[in-house]
């Protein structure tokens, strides 16, 4: 019983020892799952950092490429005016020598004119041409101002288009850039819930193998132990009949003697009993017959002593056969008795180690069901904690693609009433910007 102590006490050290290191292996795995989390969430950071400053430098770059390109529109605006002015101005010039000529061939053709006349009439007109040059010169002026303003108006709100699509088009890449990287995070998320998963139920066999070979081992043990101890009970029952065996003979020696001695003392009260007789029976019969009487009473003596020795032998004989018959049947008795009770045992011990069985049976079916619920709600919590991440991201995608088109459209209405204000009416149309085929 020590030993089987001790075994037990040995294998309560063992499932513990087992479980230690599960435990600690899954603080390990939970460890390292939180670590490969927190990397991936530094790793999303630092990406949508340097895309922030990615962003901010082609925003830099674009702005200044979208100034660079207003200067050289602006430039070729006034550089065409410049030869539309040039070009005016030489057919001024040309149309003014004309219109000279042709004055003074007039009024060199008038014959009733005089001299002052003449030249007074020639200064007016050429008054009048170089007035009419200088109004059609001016409007041309005000007419390339207008131009030219409308020109950059409506290179500006090119420009904040340009601006609304360059930014609607980094949203865009910013807002798929989070969602490609919550998509890998919920990914990793699966793979680290499939491998928690895949742990704990190897966990979990790992544990019950050592259960079933540890109650195995016990089982076996018991069943030694109970072999053992029948075996030792059936010994010592043997040994004991063995030694009634041998002490029989002693006993029934005994008993023999005891019967003896009762026989010699019964001998001894017959003598008495004879005595008596013969003294009474010599003191009342006549002294001639005194002969016989002795010869008949020693006769009758002696026949009651053989009947008493004839008894005493058969009481003795009786008395060896039923002690003999008595120890054989007590044996039988004994034996049977023991090899019910071992066998009831044997019966206790089968039924107490099927009921241990089906115990840790039933143990590890539910061990194994609450593991199953477990993953199966920890995985139904973690899809929908990401649906509602996701379901959160898509609405903060829409709430920030909306307030984006918002402010730009409330951008373009301010710009685009602001154009009315200064006169410049609807700049929806841009064919009066120069051709530029790299534009």
């Amino acid at each position: 019983m020590s030993g089987y102590k001790r075994m037990r006490r040995q294998h309560q050290k063992q499932l513990i020892a087992l479980e230690n290191r599960l435990k600690a292996e899954m603080d390990e795995h939970r460890l390292r799952l939180h670590k490969e989390l927190e990397t991936q969430a530094n790793d999303t950071y630092v990406e949508l950092e340097r895309l922030a400053k990615r962003h901010a430098a082609q925003t830099d770059k674009e702005m200044k490429s979208v100034c660079g390109e207003e200067r050289r529109i602006q430039q070729q605006i006034v550089a065409q005016q410049k030869k539309e002015l040039t070009a005016f101005l030489e057919n001024q010039k040309k149309e003014y020598r004309l219109c000279k000529d042709k004055i003074k061939e007039e009024v060199s053709e008038d014959p009733c004119a005089g001299k002052e006349e003449k030249q007074e009439r020639l200064s007016r007109h050429k008054e009048t041409l170089q007035r009419s040059q200088a109004e059609d010169e001016a409007e041309l002026l005000a007419q390339q101002r207008r131009v030219y303003e409308r020109s950059c108006r409506a290179l500006k709100r090119r420009s904040l288009l340009r601006k609304h699509d360059f930014e609607q088009e980094q949203l865009r890449e910013e807002l798929n850039k989070k969602r490609s990287q919550k998509e890998m995070e919920q990914a990793l998320q699966i793979r680290q819930d499939e491998a928690t998963q895949a742990l704990e139920r190897r966990q979990l066999r790992a544990l019950h193998k050592l259960r079933d070979e540890l109650l195995r081992l016990q089982h076996r043990t018991e069943l030694d132990n109970q072999d053992e101890y029948n075996g030792r009970r059936q010994r010592e029952l043997t040994r004991k009949h063995a030694l009634e065996h041998r002490r029989q003979p002693r006993d029934l020696k005994a008993l023999e003697l005891q019967i003896k001695k009762q026989f010699q003392d019964t001998c001894k009260v017959q003598n008495k009993q004879y005595k008596a007789l013969r003294t009474h029976q010599l003191e009342v019969s006549p002294k001639a017959d005194h002969k016989s009487l002795l010869k008949g009473l020693k006769e009758e003596r002696t026949r009651k002593l053989a009947v008493l020795a004839e008894q005493y032998e058969r009481s003795i004989n009786q008395m060896t056969a039923s002690q003999a018959m008595r120890l054989e049947a007590e044996q039988e008795s004994e034996c049977e008795a023991l090899k019910q009770q071992l066998k009831q045992e044997m019966e206790l011990l089968d039924a107490y180690q099927t009921k241990t069985r089906s115990q840790m049976d039933s143990q590890h079916e539910r061990e194994l069901q609450k593991l199953e619920q477990k993953v199966s709600v920890r995985r139904a919590h973690l899809e929908q904690k990401m649906e509602e991440e996701l379901s959160a991201l898509q609405k903060d995608r829409s709430e920030r693609i909306k307030t984006l088109l918002e402010r730009q459209e409330r951008e373009i209405l301010a710009f685009d009433s602001e154009t009315r204000v200064l006169g410049f009416g609807s700049l929806g149309s841009l064919d009066f910007f120069p051709k530029d085929d790299n534009r």
